[in-house]
């Protein structure tokens, strides 16, 4: 398995940008495809964006605002966040899994705060 540790979340008023940041450790050639979910205070968590080598995917709620990228040597993934608003704030958690979904690791999240 990986170990997986978010950065980058933090206070930013409406239409802000924030970008996170996921560093991953461990078996990382194993990774087929990483993810971010949140969870917001009450709220289940939810799918925010995927990449894997068949390409990108998002939740409806972020397209367009928000982009997934992993870095190529394939230990960084992140997320940039453009024109946020109050119902993106959230713990954000960044996951990964090899391509045979034997396991599904996740890191600790970063908390994002949209707020004036």
């Amino acid at each position: 398995q990986v170990q997986l540790q978010e950065s980058g979340g933090g206070l930013v008023q409406p239409g802000g940008s924030l970008r996170l940041s996921c560093a991953a450790s461990g078996t990382i050639g194993n990774i087929h495809a990483m993810v971010w979910y949140r969870q917001a205070p009450g709220k289940q968590r939810e799918f925010v964006a995927g990449i894997a080598r068949s390409g990108t995917n998002y939740a409806e709620s972020v397209k367009g605002r928000f982009t997934i990228s992993r870095e190529n040597a394939g230990n960084m993934l992140y997320l940039q966040m453009k024109n946020l608003n109050s119902d993106d704030t959230a713990v954000y958690y960044c996951g990964a899994t090899p391509q045979d979904g034997s396991w599904l690791s996740w890191g600790q999240g970063t908390q994002v705060t949209v707020s004036s």
